[in-house]
């Protein structure tokens, strides 16, 4: 079945889709990005990722080519276009196609944005058979730019993440700097030692997950201790459990860090309960 995508205002079969060559996307990575979950034919968390996208794009002083109504009606019809019952919508708006190849930005008022949304049906994405495994993965070091707080294209390096994770045999990768993890390749980080969740405090090292955020909300509403902090690749080797938020993976276990396990090696109780209220939750508000 081909794919029905959407670019700058047209519904199209993905084999017609098109975009210049000049756009600044592909030239210069000049871009940000959404990706939100499709659970049962509903949007999942949708209102945190048009807010956060409408923060990425005025931290790029970017224009949005669309309002979050719009947005919103866009996810809707390639959800129901394309017949994904659970699956993931992806969102990117990049700073348009000049007529030339210049760092200086374009005018945005003869320079529009580009926006293109596709969707990619995931059968079964709640039940993901890695929930009940755990994950395996690495450390590596950070050598990202410093605003990760914004959702851009620039994924080279994460990707880079994933594939030395894959040579080792692993799932995915923690970045480390100044001795401290700040987050997996595409997720936030958190560890559990005593019951208490201790995940990193927000700021311009980690991209700020909308996922991150309910997860954190639910967390307290259970009277789960949290604790936002720093903490080492070595503190996390010695943690009882460990877990990763995304708004693919939703809550997925750490089972296992630089090759020490962490505690049976199987997942743990906080994140199986966490994942448990997150799914349950999320499901009540999907629109």
């Amino acid at each position: 079945m081909t794919r029905t995508v959407y670019v700058n205002g047209d519904y199209l079969p993905e084999t017609e889709a098109k975009v210049s060559i000049f756009d600044r996307g592909f030239l210069m990575a000049d871009g940000v990005y959404e990706v939100t979950s499709v659970l049962g034919g509903k949007l999942i968390d949708f209102a945190g990722h048009a807010k956060r996208l409408e923060r990425s794009l005025g931290e790029l002083d970017m224009a949005a080519p669309v309002t979050s109504e719009e947005l919103l009606e866009i996810h809707r019809q390639l959800v129901e276009k394309n017949g994904i019952t659970d699956g993931l919508v992806y969102l990117q708006i990049t700073r348009g196609a000049p007529e030339d190849r210049d760092f200086a930005f374009p005018d945005p008022a003869t320079t529009p944005s580009t926006i293109v949304l596709f969707t990619q049906n995931k059968p079964g994405l709640a039940d993901s058979p890695a929930a009940k495994v755990g994950m395996k993965v690495i450390s590596i070091p950070d050598v990202r730019w410093h605003r990760r707080d914004i959702k851009t294209v620039q994924l080279l390096y994460p990707s880079m993440g994933k594939m030395m994770a894959k040579k080792a045999g692993c799932d995915d990768a923690w970045m480390i700097e100044d001795g401290f993890v700040t987050e997996g390749t595409s997720n936030n980080a958190y560890i559990v030692k005593g019951g208490k969740i201790i995940t990193r405090e927000l700021s311009t090292d980690i991209l700020h997950g909308i996922t991150r955020a309910a997860v954190l909300r639910f967390a307290a509403e259970a009277q789960m201790e949290v604790e936002e902090r720093n903490f080492t690749i070595e503190e996390a080797m010695q943690a009882d459990e460990a877990f990763i938020t995304s708004a693919s993976a939703f809550v997925m276990p750490v089972v296992e860090i630089d090759g020490a396990s962490l505690g049976d090696g199987k997942p743990g109780p906080v994140a199986a309960r966490l994942r448990e209220i997150y799914l349950e939750e999320s499901l009540k508000t999907a629109i």
